[in-house]
């Protein structure tokens, strides 16, 4: 292969991966978030995206709604699923000031619990989502760009924006700001921790739930799609854990690494790889890109 046929291929696979970045954007931002709030590793915030897929599939091929509408009620009861497990699972614990471990091990059970309830309810089939994007291909001199890819690229990013603007402009943003920088102190200044636990894990869970409808519509639905969190978790320490941007950084850089590996190798090394820079960040820069240093990391 010369060096021009080369470079075409990086700059291709480069294209696809933003689609597939933008994914791990939206699943590792929601898992930041909640990591940067209340101090623990949400490993059930995958199986957010599973229920959000599979709201949006059956809404769109049962009850025949239009396709935004069914993405509207994916993200809802995907949101309504986090709140749920946020009150069931969390808030006792959290009310007992319990440590972090007894939070793992509550996420874990809810994650199985959801899991095998999915099985229950859907079987190990694979279901694929109809053709519910454009399949057209736009060309710019070499490039190939899927319209499907491109409008997940975007929307995920507009999403990410919203969040942002969420944080940072309104007063509630503010407050979980505060409460992400010290809850105790947040917690004195009237600051209802209970609230903002709700709102958090509200938003979280419709970002997660945009997440899994996307993977569905690239590939396909099934009950362990929520294996993402994996990837959500080491895209979350790339870019800093705590750190909203730096998560979708992370999202973008692995899900374009992954391509890049994907497209010169083999499509079975790249969670290989994705583990391997996962190492790499905690043994030569454990804060991540953006992240600040936090002393523990799970």
């Amino acid at each position: 292969m010369d060096l021009l046929s080369t470079y075409q291929l990086v700059m291709q696979q480069l294209v696809n991966g933003l689609s597939v970045g933008g994914i791990y954007g939206l699943a590792s931002v929601g898992y930041a978030l909640i990591y940067s709030v209340l101090g623990f590793s949400n490993f059930v915030h995958g199986e957010f995206s599973m229920v959000g897929a599979y709201a949006a599939l059956l809404t769109l091929v049962m009850l025949k709604l239009p396709f935004p509408a069914s993405v509207g009620v994916g993200v809802l009861i995907s949101g309504l699923v986090a709140v749920g497990v946020e009150r069931l699972a969390y808030r006792p614990l959290r009310m007992k000031n319990a440590s972090g471990l007894y939070f793992f091990v509550a996420a874990m059970g809810m994650s199985i619990f959801l899991q095998n309830f999915a099985l229950i309810l859907f079987g190990a089939n694979y279901n694929p989502f109809p053709e519910v994007l454009p399949s057209t291909t736009l060309r710019l001199g070499t490039l190939s760009f899927g319209t499907a890819d491109m409008l997940i690229f975007a929307i995920s990013m507009v999403a990410v924006v919203i969040l942002q603007g969420i944080l940072h402009y309104t007063r509630i943003g503010r407050a979980i700001r505060a409460a992400a920088y010290d809850r105790d102190a947040a917690s004195v200044l009237g600051i209802n921790m209970n609230q903002i636990c709700f709102i958090i894990f509200f938003l979280t869970g419709i970002l997660a739930g945009l997440s899994g409808i996307f993977r569905g519509i690239k590939y396909t639905v099934y009950p362990t799609m929520g294996i993402i969190v994996i990837k959500a978790w080491i895209c979350a320490i790339l870019g800093g854990l705590g750190s909203v941007s730096g998560a979708l950084a992370g999202g973008l850089v692995l899900g374009v690494a992954e391509t890049l590996i994907a497209g010169f190798l083999s499509t079975s090394y790249r969670d290989v790889f994705a583990f391997v820079l996962l190492i790499a960040v905690l043994l030569f820069r454990p804060a991540g890109l953006f992240g600040k240093f936090v002393e523990e990391k799970a």
